[in-house]
């Protein structure tokens, strides 16, 4: 077990915000596996400011930060640094997040849920309800890109209890959604929890792969 002083569960379909101060670590687990979890952070004191994508590539030069490395805002500050990932980097920082006009152009019903609704619903929890929806960290989303350049859309390859580790390096708004994408098939429906704790509450404790940690 770990001293965590907050838990989560984000429920399929839906979305969570969890404030979390500079220097607290957080891990996303993926309860029963296979389920994409579309992460924003936004900086507490302007959410106008928010971890970027596009900006953390070239701080990385990679499509996806390495164990230690650190995710970047729009303002090319640190903001996130990864601590561990059982996943091994089995995750996306490349498909925007699913909207409505993505569920109509496939063909769903009208007001499926999205991950665009469900981060403005958390944040209008914090007072934010009118944010930018940035490019989300998709934890657990499996769309590697081929030698071509094309994207291939996979069903996530995490396990459940499968987690990665982040250590916030400013005050931020944390939002999770699970995500709630249920016809192209890249998902599987299943919960998300969210742990927050002090600094090195758990690294290396309870990750489906230990190895897998900064140390």
């Amino acid at each position: 077990m770990t001293d965590s002083v907050l838990e989560v569960i984000v429920p399929y379909g839906e979305g969570r915000v969890v404030p979390v101060d500079s220097g607290q670590q957080v891990r996303i687990t993926n309860v029963n596996g296979q389920q994409i979890a579309d992460t924003w952070v936004f900086c507490r004191d302007d959410v106008g400011e928010y971890q970027s994508a596009e900006h953390t590539r070239v701080h990385v030069n990679s499509l996806m930060p390495q164990l230690g490395e650190e995710f970047v805002t729009n303002h090319r500050r640190a903001i996130l640094r990864l601590d561990s990932d059982s996943c091994r980097g089995a995750h996306d920082m490349l498909i925007a997040a699913c909207d409505p006009t993505r569920y109509q152009l496939l063909g769903a019903a009208p007001g499926h849920r999205s991950c665009q609704e469900n981060l403005r619903n958390a944040m209008s929890v914090v007072g934010h309800p009118l944010v930018d929806v940035p490019q989300p960290i998709n934890l657990f989303m499996n769309t590697p890109v081929l030698p071509d350049g094309i994207v291939h859309w996979l069903k996530p390859a995490a396990q459940p209890g499968d987690a990665a580790t982040f250590t916030c390096l400013l005050d931020v708004y944390l939002v999770v959604s699970a995500c709630p994408q249920d016809i192209v098939s890249i998902n599987v429906p299943g919960d998300i929890r969210i742990e927050v704790g002090a600094s090195s509450s758990f690294t290396g404790i309870s990750d489906r792969d230990p190895d897998s940690v900064v140390t």
